[in-house]
């Protein structure tokens, strides 16, 4: 095992905090983190964010002390360095982690984001009503197994990932959304190695943009019966029950606790 730590350098919150990685594989940092109790929430992608006051406990554990560019260096070198923009969050990154890739080698990272990635192949829309509870809509589509959000692959004709977005919500389950109204809240980025292209998804990074919308109240729900065999408002609660295992998901649970 080779967990890395540097000093705690890094000024945040009034406080000093060091970086705890892998340069082996993100489970191993995982498996690190739950066992000295670091939580979950100070995972960045490729990291864990410690205060000061901890880094004698981590180094007593068995990290690896390391200066900060020797860690970057030995993350960056591994190939497990999070790529994300300034004010994004990482939310997840999962090896082989989308069914619709797998068996092909991939990764999926999920990524909230305020910023929109131009030029994403796909779009999916998180659609919220307004009410005691709020309420979303999943649909289960006819090639895919589960619960999902509706949405699907850029066509040319569309132009971009927002058109794309409003249009296949009216195809899929028959509402009428108005593009400027969708705001980002992340995006998948699915990575395929040189060589490993498959089925619809190209050699290198391919982007599922995600946008929410938001009704005043609960509208109709008409699935085409051909691309979605079936679509249901649901609470938090009810979606999550049906869908909170789903690569997607932890962009719901931030979108949903965070103003969505």
């Amino acid at each position: 095992m080779t967990v890395l730590v540097d000093p705690p350098r890094w000024p945040a919150h009034g406080r000093l905090w060091s970086h705890v990685a892998s340069d082996t594989s993100l489970a191993e940092l995982h498996a690190f983190a739950a066992a000295v109790g670091i939580p979950q929430r100070s995972f960045e992608g490729d990291h864990y964010d410690i205060p000061e006051e901890r880094y004698a406990e981590v180094v007593a554990a068995g990290a690896a002390e390391v200066g900060g560019t020797e860690l970057a260096r030995r993350l960056r070198d591994s190939g497990l360095r999070f790529r994300k923009r300034k004010g994004e969050r990482p939310l997840a990154r999962v090896e082989d982690g989308l069914a619709g890739v797998a068996p092909t080698p991939h990764v999926l990272e999920v990524v909230a984001s305020p910023m929109e990635r131009l030029g994403a192949g796909a779009s999916v829309v998180l659609l919220r009503a307004r009410g005691v509870p709020d309420r979303m809509v999943l649909v289960r589509n006819s090639t895919r197994e589960g619960w999902g959000a509706p949405g699907g692959k850029r066509e040319l004709s569309d132009g971009s990932a927002r058109a794309a977005a409003v249009r296949e919500v009216a195809e899929e389950i028959a509402v009428d959304l108005v593009q400027e109204r969708l705001a980002p809240v992340g995006y998948q980025r699915i990575t395929l190695p040189p060589g490993h292209g498959a089925r619809s998804w190209d050699e290198g990074d391919n982007y599922v943009q995600v946008y929410a919308a938001t009704l005043p109240a609960p509208v109709p729900l008409r699935p085409d019966g051909v691309e979605v065999l079936e679509a249901r408002w649901l609470t938090a609660e009810e979606a999550r029950a049906v869908a909170g295992s789903a690569p997607w998901w932890p962009l719901a649970e931030w979108w949903w606790a965070h103003g969505g």
